[in-house]
């Protein structure tokens, strides 16, 4: 039984009290809880005899599939600190990620042996790299089932304050490796195990095992790739609740493809990452009346992105029987609650004692805008970056917060407004323009199938706002004038786009996020 709030402590209490339950389903086939746990525990003594001991950073360089999550909680079992690795990155990429975790250890599929033998050979930390064998090529390290051949050793030191370390998306600069404790993450990210047990959040370690018998016995499907935050969150809550969690090998996003396999595997609960996976998914639905029997689904999850009211909308129409739900947080806050729209489509949430803004170095009231902070059960810093840590993790009163980049204005009823990235917001005219309050009102028209916003610079007006647009299938494109006229009524004047370039893709990140760098740049040649 957990005595602690550590996260390997609080799986081998699950899976003792459901060890038969299914808690993988992949195209690998079923794992229970228990062959989990033991596969996992044999991972860990492997690890262990190759020399990652606690403290030691181990890269997860893997596509969706129960080798992400046996891995992640192998590392968890030793007290190491197992990290995300996009694996659409490349070498010089990788290279900086590595050096920038100080990685001891990578567990990678063995498609990536190429890059990790380049990569190994200038990072002299990196000592140990793990293949998992996918017979696309023959691996040049350990290989992931000899480490499953190890005998089991007994348990290994841990702590509530071991560290699990999230590298955020790097959409305006390179990614940054948030380190969250154990016990923070488990309320901040994963609210304690309370979102599928009637008891709510755990109050004490022994607690895990209720939520895990007690609670509902729902299969949970992240459609997401697992080396993205929302989607760790999602499937160690999951785990962590008794659930049964259903993975995609994700190497392409496939919306009906998505739907055929919440259908054979009666998924109850989708999870998603903002409109990148929505507007596609909800598309299938419309183009494929009747195609799927979906009455199981019960919600629909999104978190990580923007998901815009009106496909929010448009999936409850094609989805009546399922809730559909926007989460939102950040890598550094954990969850901050569910959305709840405003007039404007915009995201809000409620203020409390540890969710609030800071403006000016200080907590905000009513009527004032600044940037949305959490306090409580926060990370401790950024790896290996004291600077970026001072500037985002900030003593107010006595009191540590966790300052995201999101800006947002308290209302006069207790909640706050969310508008969007400040380090991406315009400044056209003296007047302030969030890209995303933008980006919602132009997905509202029919003919623009996404659309990211970004700024240039302007003589005039300092800079002026640009819309980066593509054409749904089936519209010609509209014209500038005719897209003003269409957003007129939903935004002021000064917020309406002076330049507009059509894409045939907006690129976005792996997890659904906008490239604001990718964006600039096409913005500058409106």
């Amino acid at each position: 039984m957990a005595s602690q709030f550590h996260l390997a402590d609080l799986f081998e209490t699950v899976a003792a009290q459901i060890p038969d339950r299914i808690a993988i389903k992949s195209d690998a086939g079923h794992l229970s809880y228990a062959e989990l746990n033991t596969r996992a525990d044999h991972l860990a003594s492997g690890l262990w005899e190759l020399g990652v001991r606690r403290g030691d950073s181990v890269g997860l360089y893997m596509m969706n599939g129960p080798e992400y999550l046996e891995s992640m909680l192998a590392a968890f079992k030793i007290g190491a600190v197992p990290f995300n690795v996009n694996y659409r990155y490349r070498t010089e990429e990788l290279r900086y990620l590595f050096d920038n975790a100080k990685a001891v250890a990578v567990i990678h599929g063995a498609e990536f042996s190429p890059v990790i033998d380049e990569v190994r050979r200038d990072l002299q930390q990196l000592r140990l790299t793990i293949a998992v064998a996918d017979n696309l090529i023959p691996a040049k390290s350990p290989t992931y089932s000899e480490l499953l051949d190890t005998p089991i050793h007994g348990r290994f030191e841990r702590h509530e304050d071991d560290i699990l370390l999230l590298y955020t998306g790097g959409t305006t600069g390179m990614p940054k490796g948030v380190m969250w404790p154990h016990r923070a993450f488990f309320f901040a990210c994963l609210n304690g195990a309370g979102y599928y047990h009637p008891d709510g959040p755990c109050k004490e370690p022994e607690d895990i095992a209720a939520r895990a018998t007690g609670g509902y016995s729902l299969t949970m499907f992240p459609t997401a790739p697992l080396m993205h935050g929302a989607a760790i969150w999602a499937a160690l809550g999951a785990i962590l609740s008794g659930l049964t969690l259903v993975l995609d090998p994700v190497r392409s996003f496939d919306a009906c493809a998505i739907w055929d396999r919440v259908e054979r595997e009666g998924a109850n609960m989708v999870q998603i990452v903002g409109d990148a996976m929505a507007i596609p998914l909800r598309d299938a639905l419309r183009d494929n009346p009747g195609r799927w029997n979906l009455g199981h689904v019960v919600n629909l999850g999104s978190g990580g992105a923007v998901f815009s009211e009106t496909v929010k909308a448009d999936i409850r129409s094609l989805l009546p029987n399922a809730s559909i739900t926007d989460g939102m947080g950040s890598s550094e806050t954990g969850v901050s609650g569910m959305a709840v729209p405003s007039d404007e489509g915009m995201m809000r949430l409620p203020v409390s004692d540890v969710q609030t803004i800071v403006v000016d170095g200080r907590l905000g009231s009513r009527g004032e805008t600044g940037f949305v902070a959490r306090s409580g059960n926060i990370p401790v810093g950024y790896f290996g970056d004291p600077e970026k840590t001072a500037e985002t993790f900030r003593e107010i009163d006595g009191q540590l917060w966790s300052v995201s980049g999101d800006a947002a204005r308290i209302d006069d009823d207790g909640f706050m407004t969310v508008f969007g990235r400040g380090s991406t917001c315009i400044t056209t005219g003296g007047e302030k323009v969030f890209p995303e309050e933008v980006e919602e009102a132009l997905r509202t028209h029919p003919a623009i199938f996404d659309s990211v916003v970004a700024g240039q610079k302007d003589d005039r007006w300092g800079e002026r706002v640009v819309a980066i647009v593509s054409c749904r299938e089936g519209f010609d494109r509209p014209s500038l004038e005719m897209v003003k006229a269409h957003l007129s009524g939903k935004l002021a004047g000064y917020k309406l786009p002076k330049a507009m370039v059509w894409v045939d893709k907006v690129k976005r990140s792996p997890a659904g996020k906008q490239d604001f760098r990718w964006a600039k740049a096409v913005a500058a040649t409106a």
